[in-house]
């Protein structure tokens, strides 16, 4: 998840995250271990006909990233679509805690959320995340939206690793104490 320093995830416009190459690589090597991306319907309705559109055109500079994105299974969360309407995705109609915690008892790789603050707050609250990938910006915006705006108590994490950009983003990899 991009976020400002002051920890908001979306805020004055959108316009305050880096996507330099260098973020975009670690981003796509980041899905390598992945055999499933989580959505929730908001981000599903932009995210994947976008990747879908540059998968399907070789002159794309992210060509094959749209490939990589298109390509791994995608599961979405939604009690308002009746049924999908993107090639190799499924949506998931129940309850959040119950239907991640099937699919963390499946045989497999990780499972990689792409979600806005909403969903990730969700998830967050549920105690479903397992590591959090947080990339850090260089800049503070006052207000906007968190993802962890649901957390009833305090939420311990360890941090498990960090990595500087040279644009001035930092990754900070963290794991709940519990």
């Amino acid at each position: 998840m991009q976020m400002t320093l002051d920890g908001f995830v979306s805020g004055n416009g959108g316009k305050n995250f880096n996507w330099d190459d260098e973020i975009k690589a670690f981003s796509i090597a980041n899905t390598e271990g992945v055999d499933h991306i989580i959505l929730g319907r908001n981000t599903a309705e932009g995210f994947i006909p976008h990747w879908a559109s540059v998968a399907s055109n070789p002159e794309d500079s992210d060509f094959a990233v749209g490939r990589t994105l298109t390509d791994i299974p995608k599961i979405v969360f939604s009690n308002k679509l009746g049924k999908s309407k993107w090639a190799n995705t499924e949506l998931t109609k129940g309850d959040i805690t119950e239907e991640i915690n099937k699919l963390k008892n499946q045989p497999g790789k990780d499972m990689i959320v792409y979600g806005g603050s909403g969903f990730v707050s969700s998830l967050i609250k549920e105690k479903l995340i397992n590591q959090y990938y947080l990339l850090v910006n260089p800049i503070a915006v006052g207000k906007g939206l968190t993802i962890f705006q649901s957390l009833q108590s305090n939420l311990a994490l360890t941090l498990s690793k960090s990595r500087q950009f040279n644009c001035g983003t930092v990754l900070l990899v963290y794991e709940p104490k519990n």
